[in-house]
């Protein structure tokens, strides 16, 4: 007699969004991916200190090189930002090929390299806030958990406000899987990301 397959937990569910799996692949990682996981951080780095620094400079690839330093150039930015950079966040949205995944990757679907690389910036960013956030969200009823959501990425905005104004408020990607979940299905990728989008918008 087989036992049928226990349905994840909300944990479980909150731990295998694929952005987090994108994230734990590239930063957990000990093969080659893991040097460019750390090109990727010079890059990360470069572009929030770019959008934070008064009187800001213009944001485009010369200006995050520059911030980078010695470890900047231009083809580490391309291999990390662009059509054709390696390991990018959208693609395993795109290959994970559920609608949600597809409606948030068509969110983030950019022809700038540099906005490629923001949204992968504020996923970044955002990361240690959403971590500390997951026991207690996995916990809440609906209501309140997308209400601990929201105030989670309030609080990471007014800690790095250039950095979430960018791109037309958009919100790091991964909290938008994170509302998906919250919802259990029954909000789109596309509703939860234009939700998180209003409510950076409003603050």
């Amino acid at each position: 007699m087989t036992t049928a397959p226990t349905a994840p937990t909300a944990s479980e569910r909150f731990q295998h969004t694929v952005v987090a799996g994108w994230m734990r692949r590239l930063s957990e990682n000990t093969s080659p991916r893991r040097n460019h996981w750390h090109t990727k951080l010079i890059y990360y780095r470069a572009a929030a200190d770019v959008l934070a620094s008064p009187p800001r400079a213009p944001l485009n690839w010369r200006s995050i090189v520059d911030a980078a330093g010695a470890r900047g150039c231009r083809s580490t930015f391309y291999e990390v930002a662009g059509a054709h950079a390696r390991h990018r966040m959208v693609d395993e949205l795109i290959n994970d090929g559920s609608s949600d995944s597809i409606q948030i990757a068509l969110r983030y679907l950019r022809s700038d390299p540099v906005e490629q690389l923001i949204d992968e910036t504020k996923v970044w960013s955002f990361w240690a806030y959403r971590q500390r956030l997951l026991p207690t969200l996995a916990l809440l009823p609906t209501d309140e958990a997308e209400a601990e959501l929201g105030e989670t990425l309030i609080a990471w905005a007014s800690r790095h406000p250039a950095l979430a104004r960018a791109v037309e408020h958009t919100p790091p990607a991964c909290a938008v899987e994170d509302l998906t979940v919250i919802h259990k299905g029954l909000l789109s990728g596309t509703q939860a990301a234009q939700r998180l989008t209003d409510r950076l918008a409003e603050r």
